[in-house]
């Protein structure tokens, strides 16, 4: 399996596993020119946008470590574009999540990050 093959099985883990928290998963590895967010859900009265980072062991680093500030605005910027096209206000709630997966532990840190520009 390549590398893209795996990540897609690791977001495709990762909705499920959501759904199984209650979330409902609207959309997967959303693009645009700004940048990619890979699932975008509802939580409640929530929109939630969610990076999914794997790691087979935590030799290089913990997966939740590899979303820096960068990264940050780049989802920020990619999800202030995804709300204008699908007309949520303005002032909607959202949230920055991240899915950790190390081998098959998965980890779900809530609220991880600020929006950032």
């Amino acid at each position: 399996m390549n590398k893209r093959q795996v990540g897609s099985k690791k977001e495709d883990e990762a909705a499920a596993f959501l759904e199984k928290q209650g979330l409902t998963v609207l959309e997967k590895n959303f693009r645009c020119r700004l940048g990619e967010i890979d699932l975008i859900a509802s939580d409640g009265d929530y929109t939630v946008f969610v990076e999914v980072k794997y790691r087979k062991t935590a030799s290089s680093g913990h997966p939740e470590e590899a979303v820096g500030i960068s990264k940050a605005r780049t989802i920020s910027k990619t999800a202030d574009y995804y709300r204008l096209i699908r007309k949520l206000p303005y002032d909607a709630n959202i949230r920055f999540d991240v899915v950790a997966i190390e081998g098959d532990e998965i980890r779900w840190h809530k609220n991880a990050f600020p929006y950032s520009l």
